[in-house]
């Protein structure tokens, strides 16, 4: 067995297989956003995509490709020649060029799916690599499904692919199926069983299905996995991937036992944890490890005291270790520009001059109904009101009738296309009137799937949070909106999902998959 080595390659693919959560699906600016804190983070590679899926995921991988410098770029690509040449179109300026395709190897998926048999799969996988490789230097392989497969033909695979000039093999467990003694066999057995694996990096790719990706993943690299595939905050396709934040921290807070360490920035953990759940409005549930709401909380009485006592009772990592702000500034309405723009800066935002002067007038407005402005009020705005791109459907007006003797009436006023419409509708409730009347006026044949309510912070003067999902024939787009009032909340989080399904018709999707 061969000396483990210290470094951990972090290969994110958020931008690939965490978009493809239902309605997380991010538009080129939302993904060059995400990519450029991915490198702040100081993640070794990015998968920014599946460039011949559509349009705008090849132009969101070529943009990133030109514009990050310190990280490899990876675009996916299935057997098919013209699936390799989209993608080395879209990384072709990279500085790093990564080409990664895939073939499954479990007998369903070849019997099922590709409908070839192990013969028809072999030589397709051998030909998808020499033709990557005669485009850059660096090509990734992805057995998919591999641990369904059998062991003896994925071996066979892959000692073909390296012959053929595979740079990295993946070992994925696609559909979160494997448990961790199972899958420590099948790396030694691949080891053992492929002479020549040590020239290539071994990279795992897990899904969290049984709630043992992260597990699944710190077993494979004690068994020689050099890489790891993960998201930003575990997002993904059904229950997500390996999380990023997890495997990192999990490999720092126990390096005495794993021997291990990665070239990520933790105390960035937290703002790109932030920014991936505003850019997709897919929520970190409070009790999610790391990054969850309650990760460094203590409300039992024996925690608290023990706390007090010593830190290291009940905290195994420091929230300054993930980047947790912790402010020293109370911030109100009597604050000025210099104590705000040292929050946005402890925060980790960098605005123009006009985002700047805009971002404060807004939270001047928030501050005068507010006692306390909160780090969490700021963050709203700043994703409400500055990097939201322009949108299709603008509220202008609302107002709202209702009471215990009272139908539910609302009038809005929409914004479309320049053009302003008005309409007015009655409803079961208020909320339901406003939606009516927004939808009236937009034309929208969406369906409502879900409607949830949050406060953002503490106190009878919270800022509320609504999140609204809709469906509109294959689409699914999850809208937010936040304010002090529930009700304006609830029509801005209708609006902009409207505005979001506008982005999926016009960017729609023309395949999915992956490893």
């Amino acid at each position: 067995m061969t000396t483990k080595p210290i470094h951990i390659r972090i290969f994110d693919t958020t931008l690939r297989d965490g978009e493809q959560s239902p309605g997380a699906s991010m538009n080129p600016r939302e993904k060059l956003e995400v990519a450029r804190q991915l490198e702040t983070l100081g993640v070794d590679a990015i998968e920014a995509g599946f460039p011949i899926s559509s349009e705008g995921d090849f132009e969101s991988v070529k943009t990133i490709a030109e514009k990050i410098k310190s990280c490899q770029i990876v675009g996916l690509a299935r057997t098919q020649p013209a699936d390799i040449e989209r993608a080395w179109e879209a990384v072709r300026h990279a500085e790093a060029p990564v080409i990664h395709v895939f073939i499954a190897t479990s007998p369903i998926h070849m019997k099922h799916k590709l409908r070839l048999n192990p013969d028809q799969v072999l030589e397709e996988a051998v030909f998808a690599v020499k033709a990557a490789k005669r485009l850059v230097s660096f090509v990734e392989f992805s057995a998919e499904d591999a641990t369904r497969s059998d062991p003896d033909f994925l071996c066979k695979v892959f000692q073909a692919v390296l012959d053929a000039g595979a740079s990295c093999i993946n070992i994925p467990d696609t559909v979160g199926y494997t448990v961790p003694a199972e899958y420590s066999r099948l790396l030694d057995t691949i080891r053992s069983k492929v002479p020549d694996i040590e020239r290539a990096i071994i990279s795992v790719h897990c899904h969290n299905d049984l709630g043992l990706a992260v597990a699944n993943t710190l077993t494979a690299i004690e068994h020689g996995a050099t890489q790891v595939e993960c998201t930003v905050n575990g997002i993904g396709e059904r229950a997500g991937n390996c999380s990023m934040e997890e495997v990192v921290m999990a490999l720092r807070t126990r390096r005495d036992h794993f021997g291990f360490q990665t070239r990520v920035d933790t105390e960035q953990i937290y703002p790109t944890s932030r920014m991936v759940s505003r850019v997709t409005g897919i929520r970190v549930q409070p009790n999610k490890a790391v990054v969850g709401a309650n990760a460094f909380a203590h409300e039992a009485g024996i925690h608290q005291d023990g706390m007090l006592k010593e830190k290291t009772t009940y905290e195994i990592m420091t929230p300054q270790s993930i980047g947790v702000p912790k402010s020293e500034l109370v911030l109100g309405k009597h604050s000025g520009r210099h104590a705000f723009r040292e929050k946005l800066k402890e925060l980790g935002y960098e605005l123009s001059d006009d985002q700047f002067h805009r971002a404060f007038a807004c939270f001047k407005a928030v501050a005068d109904k507010k006692k306390e402005v909160f780090d969490e009020d700021i963050e709203t705005i700043i994703a409400e009101e500055i990097l939201r791109l322009p949108d299709r459907y603008v509220l202008d007006f609302l107002s709202i009738t209702s009471g215990t003797h009272l139908i539910p009436t609302a009038t809005v006023q929409l914004t479309k296309d320049g053009e302003t419409l008005k309409q007015a509708e009655f409803g079961d409730g208020p909320v339901d009137a406003a939606f009516q009347a927004i939808r009236a006026s937009s034309g929208s044949r969406s369906e409502l799937l879900r409607y949830e309510v949050s406060a953002i912070t503490s106190g009878s003067d919270a800022q509320g949070e609504v999140s609204v999902r809709l469906k509109e024939g294959e689409h699914v787009a999850l809208g937010q909106g936040a304010s002090t009032d529930i009700l304006v909340a609830s029509a801005k989080a209708y609006v902009n999902a409207l505005n979001k399904l506008e982005y999926l018709k016009k960017m729609k999707k023309i395949l999915r998959g992956g490893p």
